[in-house]
C-alpha cells in the first residue's frame, strides 16, 4: 500500500525486519484503524478489539520478517491474524461461560453438614444392602459380589465359578429380584 510520499508496505516491512522500529510505527499508524475496525466488526466489544489490534500487531512484529504481503499490502495479513485471534477469544469466552455455568449460586452453597449427614445416610444404606446380600442363598451371593460389587463380567464369572453364562445371568436375575423386593420393606 503506498501513502503520500511513496513507501510502501514492502520497503517499511523490510526496514523493520533490519531492525528499524520507526518504520514498523509507520506501518502500525497506517494500518491501525482499520485492523481494530475489522476486529470489532467481528467482536463487537471495543476493549476486546482493542486487545485483538493489540496482539495482531504484536504478532506482526514478531513475524516481521516472514509476514506475506497481498499486492504490496500488510492489511489482509494482519486481516486474518485478527481473525484468528477473534475465533480464539470467542473459544475461550465460550469456556469460560461452560466454566461459570458450573459454579454454584450464591444461595445455593451446600452445607457442610448437609454433606456429611448425607454421607452417612449412604453409608448406613450400603450396610443394608450388604446385610440383605449376606443373606442370599450361596451362588447368587457369590454372583452379587462378583458382578455387581466386584463389576466382573459375567463371561469371567462363569469361568471363574465354572458354570454356563446362562446359569450366572439366572442367579443374578433371581438375586436382583430378591434384593429389590427385601430393600423396599426396609
Amino acid at each position: 500500500m503506498t501513502i503520500p510520499g511513496g513507501i510502501v508496505d514492502a520497503e517499511l516491512l523490510g526496514r523493520a525486519a533490519a531492525g528499524d522500529e520507526r518504520a514498523f510505527g509507520e506501518l502500525f499508524e497506517r494500518h491501525m484503524q482499520a485492523v481494530w475496525n475489522h476486529a470489532y466488526r467481528l467482536t463487537g466489544s471495543w476493549a476486546v478489539a482493542e486487545d485483538l489490534t493489540s496482539d495482531a500487531f504484536l504478532i506482526a512484529w514478531r513475524k516481521r520478517a516472514e509476514l506475506k504481503l497481498v499486492r504490496e499490502s500488510a492489511l489482509p495479513w494482519l486481516y486474518t491474524v485478527v481473525s484468528n485471534l477473534a475465533r480464539t477469544e470467542h473459544r475461550g469466552a465460550g469456556r469460560r461461560l461452560r466454566l461459570l455455568r458450573r459454579i454454584p449460586e450464591p444461595g445455593a452453597v451446600s452445607d457442610h453438614a448437609d454433606v456429611v449427614a448425607g454421607q452417612l445416610d449412604s453409608e448406613a444404606r450400603l450396610r443394608e444392602v450388604l446385610d440383605v446380600v449376606r443373606g442370599l442363598p450361596k451362588m447368587q451371593r457369590q454372583v452379587v459380589e462378583l458382578c455387581l460389587l466386584g463389576e466382573v463380567p459375567i463371561a469371567d464369572v462363569a469361568a471363574l465359578l465354572e458354570v454356563a453364562e446362562v446359569t450366572v445371568r439366572s442367579h443374578l436375575s433371581r438375586a436382583r429380584a430378591t434384593l429389590r423386593a427385601l430393600l423396599e420393606e426396609k
